[in-house]
């Protein structure tokens, strides 16, 4: 059954969102993805400049023509109000047609909070780009894309009733590759420095779980049924 039920102490719930036999897993996942946003914004604090890996990776992205330029704005939009509202707007109506009420939680409080997290560490890290208004590290449009990859992969990995090791894959690879798209994004239109982006992606992989453990555990504890 995976993630389609949860069973604590003779309790049953229908829909997790979390599913059961990946929580070990992803709970190791946020960790060492906590670690990283640590490490790398002690490493970049007070920075207004690229470090030298940023500058090589940068060099490449930077300044890309069409139609590579059109696509980069395009990602950068899914993480602007404008597109991240479209993107929500569609994943909690579909949720909500399909009875899913914690999946529509998730959809909403993962993403929003991987975002709120990134707000509260940038004036922490102080790290500058393109003036020093701008604060660069960690990025929330790359946390954003992100934490709604991975929400939405996590609900497809509980639908399938995929087994550990295929669900954290499947979690994993579909949040990395949001996060490689919008981080090019983030780096090819001059709004951040390649690590700021692999800031935001790991503050999503750490948000995210901990959101979907605690959407379970609260909705579990609202609403009890004997097995």
């Amino acid at each position: 059954m995976g993630g389609t039920v949860t069973v604590t102490d003779g309790k049953v719930t229908a829909a997790a969102v979390l599913p059961v036999v990946m929580r070990g897993r992803l709970a190791v996942v946020a960790v060492l993805a906590s670690l990283v946003v640590l490490l790398l914004g002690v490493r970049y604090a007070g920075d207004t400049g690229p470090g030298r890996t940023d500058a090589r990776i940068g060099e490449a992205a930077y300044g890309v023509g069409a139609p590579w330029w059109h696509l980069a704005h395009a990602t950068d939009f899914l993480g602007d109000p404008g597109g991240a509202l479209l993107l929500l707007t569609a994943g909690v109506v579909g949720c909500l047609k399909a009875r899913r009420t914690r999946a529509a939680v998730l959809l909403l409080v993962g993403p929003g909070l991987a975002v709120g997290v990134t707000r509260l560490l940038k004036p922490l890290a102080a790290r500058t780009i393109n003036g020093d208004d701008n604060l660069a590290f960690p990025s929330g449009h790359t946390a954003f894309l992100t934490a709604f990859a991975l929400a939405l992969a996590l609900l497809a990995a509980g639908r399938s009733g995929l087994g550990p090791t295929s669900g954290t894959v499947l979690a994993l690879a579909a949040a990395s590759a949001a996060g490689a798209l919008m981080g090019w994004a983030q780096v090819a239109t001059g709004a951040h420095y390649p690590t700021d982006t692999v800031g935001g992606c790991c503050t999503a992989l750490a948000v995210v779980p901990a959101v979907a453990w605690a959407v379970d555990r609260l909705a579990d504890a609202r609403h009890p049924h004997k097995g």
